[in-house]
């Protein structure tokens, strides 16, 4: 076993998620292969979207997890399988979505599905994601008259 390998492959899926979380799309891209495929959807989206290639994976999330989208994804339970220079993984993941353009809450949970390549570099990059939801859910924020955002790094400072 490639312990090794195994946590260069943890790491690259964590950092994948902060990078896309905090909206670092440079270092986000330089998670993904060239040829990156993404298999990304949810019930809010509509249609399951097929992105071939990082610049396309960027661009999409760039265009809509913009500064009035508020992400956060949380994944444990990795399952990861090494076999030389290709590995595959499986994640559960949860992750909260708040539109403050659309005053909208979503949650939901899942299991990522990843392919990963050692690069011609020397580091783990992910060729292809993509995620089966268990569960999606969506809350208006003005069913729930309490709501606040009381931090959001994304708003304009006033």
């Amino acid at each position: 076993m490639d312990l090794d390998a195994i946590e260069a492959v943890r790491q690259l899926k964590y950092r994948y998620f902060r990078t896309l979380d905090l909206k670092l799309w440079n270092e986000f891209g330089d998670t993904l292969t060239v040829d990156a495929a993404g298999h990304y959807g949810t019930h809010a989206l509509g249609e399951p979207l097929r992105l071939s290639g990082r610049d396309a994976i960027i661009a999409f999330m760039r265009e809509n997890l913009g500064p009035s989208v508020v992400t956060v994804h949380v994944a444990n339970h990795p399952e990861i399988h090494i076999d030389g220079e290709t590995a595959t993984g499986s994640w559960a993941f949860e992750d909260t979505v708040i539109s403050t353009e659309y005053r909208v809450l979503i949650r939901g949970a899942g299991y990522y599905t990843d392919t990963y390549r050692l690069d011609t570099d020397g580091h783990w990059r992910i060729s292809s994601t993509g995620y089966q939801r268990i569960y999606e859910a969506m809350q208006a924020l003005s069913d729930t008259p309490s709501f606040q955002l009381l931090s959001n790094m994304w708003a304009p400072a006033e």
